[in-house]
């Protein structure tokens, strides 16, 4: 897909390498790089091996890579239909206002709407004005009624074995 000069086109296995460098810069942005624990073949393994859950994209400019979106298919038992929840977007610093990251999220939502999605989803960090200005400009409102919890590492390991 074309729109505002980039090319948008699903990821391939062999684009786990730039999938992992994005996802490097995204965390340095977020200010969270030690928390990126996954490799290449992490990557390649968890987005295109077999029953691989997330699908990705690769945003292009003139032949070369300015960004990416990481996304997977919920389901609301309310609305009775699946979502989409947006693990990542991300356009590199110097490709920001380029009209990028309105395109990957269009593509999502073309692609929600075309496949009967009740919702396209997502968090943002609460000090990334930025990104909050930009979600809210295209009418995507804050969902503040719900607080997310997540069990990880030690601690969902501590609790699955617990009798």
């Amino acid at each position: 897909m074309a729109a505002a000069g980039v090319l948008i086109r699903d990821a391939v296995a062999e684009d786990a390498a730039l999938i992992l460098r994005l996802i490097r810069e995204l965390a340095i942005y977020e200010k969270a790089e030690s928390s990126v624990q996954t490799d290449e073949a992490g990557i390649r393994d968890s987005l295109f091996g077999d029953g691989a859950k997330a699908r990705a994209l690769i945003c292009e400019a003139e032949g070369q890579p300015i960004g990416y979106a990481v996304y997977f298919y919920n389901y609301s038992t309310w609305l009775g239909r699946n979502g989409i929840y947006l693990e990542d977007l991300y356009v590199s610093p110097a490709s920001r206002g380029s009209g990028a990251g309105k395109a990957l999220l269009q593509y999502i939502a073309r692609q929600a709407v075309a496949e009967g999605c009740g919702r396209f989803e997502w968090s943002v960090l609460d000090w990334n004005t930025p990104a909050i200005d930009f979600y809210e400009a295209m009418g995507a409102r804050p969902q503040s009624e719900w607080t997310v919890y997540r069990l990880e590492g030690d601690a969902l390991k501590a609790f699955a074995e617990r009798a």
